[in-house]
């Protein structure tokens, strides 16, 4: 009796990625990162084997972890971990999943702080979820001392664990169970990526955000900038002279984040900052001194 041909990665490629095709922008590459998880090999080494065989119970498990995906589960969460910063930080239900958009912080984060080298700089990342900013901070700027503050203690958790994974700069980062930045001193740079979905559109997010990523590392309230709005009339006090915040925002906020950002800084230099798609995103704000 003749045997039927294995299957190789290549074909179970093409059959995941037209299985993905209906809910997915780009169903090859999720196709490429779940059986890259299966496997348990990079994507850049998975796609230098396409032409190897692939074992019934590796199918399998690649199989179970599409119906997860087309049930509409983050290919993040999925995976258990997302690029950020040229780094991999792993991810779970209970952090946010890290978004490009957010490397802004870590850049002016790390700019100040060479800057300032090679003096101690002190810095306080808020709501800081997985702790992918704090960590590409440590890793990237050698001469910060890091406080990373969450209200979740599983977020803290997730963010330990990345920062003993990732950093060599590790022992530099304090990890506080904190609202903002109550019961803490001063810094030189506050960054900060909080809340700011307004509640009104919490059900027009997609299956993927608002069935899986927590609500509470989204919404900020009926207009989405409650929280930001807290951070910037607590903020003054926790921002040394001459010292830097720089915070996050949401589309069509830079107008009332502005306003409440003067109101609350009075003589010091604002300016806000576009992402990559040109969108107005993250405030920055110097004192001074």
């Amino acid at each position: 009796m003749v045997s039927a041909p294995a299957t190789t990665a290549a074909l179970a490629l093409a059959d995941a990625a037209r299985r993905l095709t209906p809910i997915s922008d780009d169903p090859q590459l999720e196709a490429d990162v779940l059986l890259a998880s299966v496997l348990g090999v990079s994507r850049s080494r998975l796609l230098a084997t396409l032409a190897e065989p692939i074992a019934g119970e590796a199918l399998a498990r690649l199989d179970a972890l599409v119906a997860r995906r087309l049930a509409r589960e983050p290919l993040a969460y999925i995976a258990g971990e997302r690029e950020f910063y040229g780094m991999r930080f792993a991810v779970a239900p209970g952090v946010l999943i890290p978004r490009p958009e957010t490397e802004l912080l870590v850049e002016v984060a790390v700019a100040e702080a060479r800057r300032r080298g090679p003096a101690r700089v002190r810095v306080a990342d808020v709501g800081t979820g997985s702790g992918c900013v704090a960590v590409a901070i440590a890793a990237h700027a050698a001469n910060a001392d890091i406080v990373a503050t969450d209200t979740s203690a599983e977020a803290l958790r997730i963010a330990s664990a990345n920062a003993t994974a990732l950093a060599d700069g590790a022992r530099r980062i304090a990890y506080v169970r904190a609202d903002l930045l109550g019961g803490l001193g001063a810094f030189d740079v506050v960054v900060a990526n909080l809340p700011y979905v307004p509640e009104r559109e919490w059900r027009t997010l997609a299956p993927e955000v608002r069935g899986h990523e927590p609500r509470a590392a989204l919404v900020g309230g009926q207009a989405g900038t409650e929280v930001i709005e807290r951070l910037l009339a607590q903020a003054p006090a926790h921002v040394a002279p001459g010292g830097v915040l720089a915070l996050e925002f949401g589309f069509g906020q830079a107008a009332p984040v502005l306003a409440c950002a003067r109101a609350s800084f009075g003589g010091a230099t604002i300016d806000v900052r576009r992402d990559l798609a040109g969108i107005e995103r993250v405030l920055v704000i110097r004192t001074g001194g």
